[in-house]
């Protein structure tokens, strides 16, 4: 398996590219907003694109769709409940690609389409978990969505590693297992209200502990 994380700008982006290298077939996942480095890619490797994921429908992971279905045959890949896929997917379902089997986790709360996509013991992320942090949420409601998809998430193999839509943490990959230990919204899972007290007062935890 080929896989890469690429830096695409914006604020900070993760773009991924992970292919078949036997039968030169790759996915790409939220290649936003700058594509250009990812194409480069792309065509060095001789790759042909079968699908292009987007963890969610937020403008700085999506910016880049148009372009890249201009260069390619790729279908669009989001979640069910956004209106834009040409391919609409629900938790549990399985894309292929050559070898590989793409399976989707549905994980709301930074938004109701979020999805992390798990392959070959490589969890992408998105938005629902960085290393060391975790998506915003605009209200208590999603905030709770949120904690029940950062468990199902931490119910995973200890050694799966965990690769996020921004580079907002101290490195840009972790697994399960360090989140789980050290990310300080992980350690409160146990306890809703715990969990939302440090996302309404996140500024201040992050002033006391020294992260930026």
């Amino acid at each position: 398996m080929f896989f890469k994380q690429i830096d695409c700008g914006g604020y900070n982006n993760f773009g991924y590219i992970i292919a078949d290298e036997e039968e030169k077939k790759c996915v790409l996942i939220d290649p936003s907003p700058d594509i250009e480095a990812i194409i480069t890619e792309v065509n060095r490797n001789k790759f042909d694109i079968a699908y292009l994921i987007n963890t969610h429908d937020h403008p700085d992971h999506t910016a880049g769709n148009q372009k890249i279905q201009d260069k390619s045959k790729a279908k669009l890949v989001l979640h069910s409940s956004s209106s834009k896929a040409e391919i609409k997917v629900n938790h549990g379902d399985n894309l292929s690609c050559g070898k590989l089997n793409f399976e989707i986790l549905h994980t709301p709360g930074h938004t109701e389409d979020s999805i992390c996509i798990f392959v070959n013991n490589h969890l992408i992320t998105g938005d629902t978990l960085f290393v060391g942090k975790v998506g915003g949420t605009n209200s208590r409601k999603n905030a709770l969505k949120e904690f029940n998809s950062l468990k199902q998430l931490m119910e995973l193999n200890d050694a799966v590693s965990v690769w996020p839509g921004h580079d907002y943490g101290l490195k840009n990959t972790s697994t399960i297992k360090e989140e789980r230990e050290n990310n300080p919204f992980c350690q409160r899972l146990h306890d809703f209200e715990e969990f939302f007290n440090l996302k309404e007062n996140w500024d201040n935890y992050k002033k006391a502990h020294g992260i930026t």
